[in-house]
């Protein structure tokens, strides 16, 4: 061919070349001894370097900016070696290991803890696959974010794929180091750089600021954030609004007061729950004012209760729901409301310098006790009251389908109220409940004891699982506290726990097999705790 030959249309090669040169015939001549299909294809060739060459060539996009300085201290080599296999192993199709080996993926949260605790920064070589398991799992976001620090974010901004990373923060801690304020700063003062990235910083990095400015000041994040309140979208504001809880304090009662007729609804309901948590705010009086209408002490020690006739104006305002769940009458909605914001230290007022245990004692008439007392909890866990959640939880050695109506409302979710206790205290009172109780009703109950489990606790889940080994049932009946064992144990257990990896004598009566099944899981467990101290161990100073 020559440059003068005529180039036919794109469209008609592309379709004589979809339906072929015997259905339709090339819009070229083939040159003398050429076949068809020949000359098509040298026409498409000399096409498409037309068409390539005719093109402008776009204006080059700028580079990104250069990455953020992290100054935290690198990873050991060890650890660091630890990490790219946990997310090797997270990502790996098909793994199909034996049945005793761990499970690394269920052990990457605790190891980004560990990593955090000790405030290393994740190699940037690896920063790309700690970004995808954020992505792939809620549960990492926290952690692999607070690890990945300024550069995680820096990075997410160039992939679409990861932008969770700017509308979500690490709780607790702040990516951006927020400087200390200046004596002469008045506690609203915000410095010149605060300010400026609160104005136009990602949404992640203005609620870390927030969350850090609020922990060295209260009034200053307070400050911060009312600058702006006006112009946040609603799902901003009600994510800010729910930052104050860690450090709330009187002096936010204002602001949440003015929030009570904020437009959207989700927000005045969260204002309405912090200042309830407030005991002297205007907010816990009032509701004090009405639940006092509605719940008395007769003069032979019994609680009668007359709940709302209605949802008033003034309810709603503060933050009381009208329209009750399905299934729930609107009176006792409305009662359960009032009872749950009112000041917890009111009821010992009203019913004769009683204590919590008393009171918690006392008959209540007409049926209404289930729902006093649920109303009770959900006080005393927002309170953060624990000689209510004492109280209300009661003697762990009764079981809960033996409390009766009188405690039947505290059972509905014990753990929230065993959270408001101290950790030692929690796991004592675990270890004394699943010792009488067995591990059936247990689960939710381990998952609020601090990790690793203290000796009390370890030691009556695995005394329970020995019980569950010697009576033959099969394994897979505990494997969410099978599971939890080897997050949660404390790792120095392993040794005590190697003689329940061999194979028990099959007892009479147990399910065939079973002893084997027993003999694997322990040697998970065994194989899991050794893991972890060798990773508390790799990421240990040098």
């Amino acid at each position: 061919m020559t440059s003068t030959t005529p180039t036919a249309p794109w469209d008609d090669l592309v379709a004589a070349a979809l339906l072929g040169t015997e259905r339709r015939t090339p819009p070229v001549a083939p040159r003398p001894g050429q076949d068809a299909p020949s000359a098509l294809l040298d026409a498409a060739a000399l096409s498409t370097v037309r068409r390539r060459a005719g093109l402008r060539p776009a204006p080059a996009r700028p580079g990104p900016g250069r990455a953020p300085e992290d100054p935290r201290p690198a990873l050991p080599m060890a650890a660091r070696s630890r990490l790219a296999m946990l997310l090797a192993d997270r990502s790996a199709p098909g793994r199909g290991g034996p049945r005793t080996a761990p499970d690394l993926a269920e052990l990457l949260p605790q190891w980004l803890a560990l990593a955090n605790h000790h405030g290393y920064r994740v190699p940037d070589a690896l920063l790309p696959a700690l970004l995808d398991a954020a992505r792939a799992r809620t549960d990492l976001r926290p952690e692999a974010l607070t690890l990945g620090g300024p550069r995680a974010l820096w990075l997410a901004r160039l992939n679409p794929d990861w932008k969770f990373a700017l509308r979500g923060a690490p709780t607790g801690r702040a990516h951006t180091p927020v400087p200390e304020p200046s004596e002469s700063a008045g506690a609203a003062a915000a410095p010149p750089d605060e300010q400026r990235l609160w104005e136009e910083g990602l949404f992640a990095e203005r609620v870390s600021l927030l969350a850090a400015a609020r922990h060295r000041d209260p009034a200053a994040g307070l400050a911060l954030l009312g600058g702006t309140w006006s112009t946040e979208r609603a799902e901003d504001r009600l994510m800010f609004l729910d930052s104050l809880r860690d450090d709330l304090c009187p002096s936010d009662e204002p602001f949440l007061e003015q929030a009570l007729s904020d437009r959207s609804r989700n927000v005045r309901a969260t204002a309405a729950e912090l200042l309830s948590a407030l005991p002297g705010s205007a907010l816990a009086a009032r509701m004090a004012e009405r639940s006092h209408g509605c719940v008395s002490l007769t003069a032979d020690a019994r609680i009668t209760v007359r709940p709302p006739d209605e949802c008033d104006s003034g309810m709603q305002r503060d933050g009381i729901v009208p329209k009750p769940p399905s299934g729930r009458g609107e009176r006792s909605w409305w009662l359960g409301q009032l009872v749950e914001a009112t000041p917890l230290d009111r009821w010992s007022e009203w019913f004769g310098g009683r204590g919590p245990a008393e009171i918690v004692a006392l008959p209540v008439t007409d049926g209404w006790r289930a729902d006093l007392h649920a109303a009770w909890c959900r006080a005393a866990v927002r309170q953060r009251d624990a000689e209510w959640c004492r109280a209300l939880l009661g003697t762990p050695a009764v079981a809960p389908a033996n409390t009766g109506e009188a405690a039947s409302a505290a059972w509905r979710d014990p753990a929230k109220l065993l959270s408001a206790l101290p950790a030692r205290e929690r796991a004592e009172w675990v270890a004394e409940f699943i010792a009488s109780h067995g591990l059936s009703d247990a689960f939710r109950l381990l998952g609020v004891c601090t990790v690793p489990w203290a000796e009390p606790l370890g030691r009556a889940v695995v005394d329970a699982l020995d019980i569950a080994r010697d009576a033959g049932s099969y394994p897979w009946s505990f494997s969410g506290v099978m599971g939890l064992a080897e997050r949660c144990l404390d790792p120095a257990q392993a040794d005590r726990l190697e003689v329940l990896t061999a194979i028990p004598d099959e007892a009479e009566g147990a399910a065939p097999g079973a002893g084997g099944y027993w003999a694997e899981a322990f040697q998970r467990l065994v194989g899991t705790l050794r893991l972890r101290a060798t990773m508390r161990a790799e990421l240990e100073p040098a």
